[in-house]
């Protein structure tokens, strides 16, 4: 049994890079700011965000399938109306969603 192992040399030399590295990626990460550390906690402003965005492709959902049986029920063309609005108010809904995620962030500005 042959042991093709790397010299013990390399492994002092790879350890002490390996070292490096570690000590850079601390320094990085203690020159963040206190709130980018902060991986697991709740921000208010992502929640509200999030709940943003979810309700812009709900209420176009709502819409089109408001629509849809306001059609279907003075037209008589049931199931179709509801269908077509739907996948509209889906396909509004998400175009609503990319605009919002797209739209360029202004800072808050104060009045007082």
């Amino acid at each position: 049994m042959s042991d093709e192992r790397e010299p013990p040399g390399r492994d002092a030399e790879r350890l002490k890079r390996l070292g490096e590295r570690i000590e850079q990626a601390r320094d990085v990460e203690g020159a963040r700011p206190e709130r980018a550390r902060k991986t697991g906690s709740t921000d208010a402003s992502g929640m509200a965000n999030a709940l943003r965005l979810s309700s812009e492709l709900v209420a176009g959902v709502v819409v089109g399938v408001g629509l849809g049986w306001f059609f279907d029920r003075f037209l008589g063309t049931r199931p179709f109306g509801l269908i077509v609005f739907m996948l509209l108010g889906f396909a509004a809904g998400a175009l609503n969603l990319v605009r919002a995620v797209n739209r360029p962030k202004t800072p808050p500005t104060g009045s007082g």
